[in-house]
């Protein structure tokens, strides 16, 4: 059986190096994943999936070191959710960083035509605009007013014909506008 000692590391030397390592992958991982892309962020796939459990299991020993107490563990955990919460405020409090670690908007359709330059760099595919399109109850590309790419990986399509706007507020059981 393991001392107290081996399951609860006190040595602050030790904990302050569980921190600082914790530090530096959370900022490297969410430097990579913001290079990933809005898409891979918001739509993912199995592939990305298994790639984002095995990210995780590959940095937890670069957080902990050779320190696997319980104690290291623990401080891991609460300085990823204490990073978090500073880069969530920071973020939410600077139009800077907004813009250049979540991101903005992308524009991929503009008056019923593909903005190709735009699908091209954020890896989208024609075909993937008008499943959005569908899902948002516009059949032809020529009737999107506009399609946006939204940071959260979610295509946001507005139709150009008001009223298909309004029968789809209809189906999910609200009274149309107007």
């Amino acid at each position: 059986m393991q001392g107290w000692d081996q399951i609860l590391n006190l040595d602050p030397a030790s904990l302050l190096q569980v921190i600082l390592r914790t530090l530096v992958v959370y900022f490297v991982v969410l430097l990579l994943l913001r290079a990933a892309g809005k898409r891979e962020l918001g739509q993912m796939t199995p592939f990305d999936l298994v790639v984002l459990l095995l990210i995780s299991n590959a940095v937890q020993n670069a957080m902990v070191g050779p320190d696997v107490s319980l104690s290291a563990g623990l401080l891991a955990a609460g300085a990823l959710v204490a990073v978090n919460h500073l880069v969530n405020r920071c973020v939410s409090g600077s139009r800077w960083l907004q813009r250049n670690v979540v991101g903005t908007p992308t524009l991929l359709v503009n008056e019923g035509e593909f903005v190709t330059e735009h699908l091209r760099r954020e890896g989208i595919t024609k075909d993937e605009v008008l499943q959005a399109a569908r899902e948002h109850g516009v059949d032809k590309l020529e009737d999107v007013r506009m399609a946006v790419l939204e940071v959260d990986g979610t295509i946001s399509v507005i139709p150009e014909d008001g009223d298909t706007h309004r029968t789809r507020r209809r189906i999910r059981g609200r009274k149309p506008a107007g």
